[in-house]
């Protein structure tokens, strides 16, 4: 259900960081004696000798292996193969160097203009001058008022809040847009899944290592990997929840939602401040890929026509009889305001603030793997906590983060087109900037 959690994508090549800049240095671009700006100097340093070469050889995509290899330390090639490289490069043909920011000998950061849109470049290199870290990123907001204005450009309906997590847990909102405005989750829906496995599991109905069965009958579609193993094939609690939040595995959500049952999914979700009637019956993906992609909309019309326990009945005798083979994906926004899983910002906050209050160390586990790409300083923030979801006309965010003072923040992004699917990497990479800002600026207050 979910890509956001797997974007490599064109605006964002990254590894992990292996060397940092501290005391940046500005460099600005000169002004020649009649008036015009010049191109910025690049420094002769190990990272500035990489940048030259970025920016020459970008224009020429696809770059031949071997020159790659020439630029490029070998595990970075191995995490991110040249194919993979280079198609992702390819986005910044026309880029063109506005001015460093910072620069020391092994790593810098540029500002670089591709297709229009102004990119952050953050370029480092190893003792042997080889690249190892090398990300694009959109600049973060510097204030909130500018951060609004960004966010109601992605999408003509957004929701946004920051919060500081007090020793209680309570949510302490520092900015927010539509706060109590429930919108549609996408894969984010699975946070109320792992919290009800956490909640049985503490309850001793069964454990991180139980092994769960994959049947035909729980398998669901991608995202994901379970779908593709053999029936009978088991896979762990605790391995299914992994899978379920760090690539929004949708079969491994299924197989959860069986285990620990609808209705105790349903429990969960208003103990933790859920209110929204559209999440009663509380769907698994494999359903609600059945009633927007089979036989459209004659599922989804049926089935909005009835109540309660009428849909109930609806999935368990009709939806669960229509076989994957006969899913159509869908490319445009299809039923965002009827057919999805629903929460507000606030309502997400609190989902945190309770995942977060579980004394279950392999909750922290299964929520760190993956941050899909906001590249929080590590250092500042030792902790971070992902869930994103997306669908056609769906794009959200959502992140717990710790910092190394101690304290804990929540910040979250939302954005809905009832009208037309995203342009994922572009509005993804602007959901990114905008939480990293975020991030910043209720950590400034």
């Amino acid at each position: 259900m979910s890509k956001s959690a797997r974007v490599l994508a064109a605006a964002a090549v990254a590894v992990a960081v292996t060397a940092c800049v501290s005391e940046p240095v500005p460099v600005q671009a000169t002004v020649t004696r009649a008036g015009a700006v010049a191109a910025p100097e690049i420094p002769g340093t190990p990272a500035g000798r990489q940048l030259r070469w970025l920016l020459d050889a970008v224009p020429r995509t696809p770059i031949p292996d071997g020159e790659l290899a020439g630029h490029f330390a070998a595990g970075f090639l191995k995490d991110i193969p040249a194919d993979q490289l280079n198609q992702a490069l390819a986005a910044f043909k026309d880029m063109r160097l506005e001015r460093l920011t910072q620069s020391q000998d092994r790593a810098l950061v540029a500002v670089v203009v591709a297709a229009g849109t102004s990119y952050e470049v953050l370029l480092s290199v190893d003792a042997a001058g080889l690249i190892v870290s090398l990300r694009f990123r959109v600049p973060e907001p510097k204030s909130w008022a500018e951060l609004d204005e960004r966010l109601g450009k992605v999408a003509p309906r957004s929701g946004f809040m920051a919060a500081e997590l007090d020793k209680g847990g309570a949510c302490r909102p520092a900015h927010a847009v539509g706060p109590g405005v429930a919108r549609p989750l996408g894969s984010m829906f699975k946070l109320y899944v792992l919290g009800a496995v956490a909640e049985r599991i503490r309850g001793g109905a069964f454990g991180w290592d139980t092994q769960l069965t994959i049947t035909p009958e729980l398998k669901s579609l991608p995202s994901g990997q379970l779908q593709d193993r053999p029936d009978g094939s088991k896979v762990s609690v605790l391995e299914a929840a992994k899978l379920m939040i760090s690539i929004s595995d949708n079969t491994a959500a299924d197989l959860l939602i069986h285990k620990v049952g609808r209705k105790a999914v349903e429990r969960t979700v208003r103990a933790w401040g859920g209110h929204d009637k559209r999440d009663v019956p509380f769907l698994t993906t494999r359903e609600l890929f059945v009633l927007k992609g089979a036989d459209y909309p004659r599922h989804a019309k049926r089935y909005l026509s009835l109540g309660t326990a009428g849909r109930r009945a609806y999935l368990d005798k009709v939806v669960a009889k229509v076989p994957r083979s006969g899913i159509t994906a869908w490319t445009a926004p299809r039923e965002l305001d009827t057919l999805e899983w629903y929460a507000s910002p606030a309502d997400l906050c609190e989902v945190y603030s309770h995942l977060a209050a579980l004394p279950d160390g392999h909750i922290g586990e299964v929520l760190s793997i993956n941050d899909a790409g906001l590249g929080l300083d590590k250092g500042r923030w030792p902790s971070v906590w992902f869930k994103g979801g997306s669908e056609p006309g769906v794009l959200d965010l959502s992140y717990l983060a710790r910092s190394s003072d101690g304290r804990t923040y929540f910040v979250t992004a939302m954005a809905t087109d009832p009208s037309r699917p995203f342009d994922g990497t572009k509005a993804t990479q602007e959901l990114l900037a905008l939480t990293r800002g975020a991030f910043a600026l209720v950590k400034a207050r």
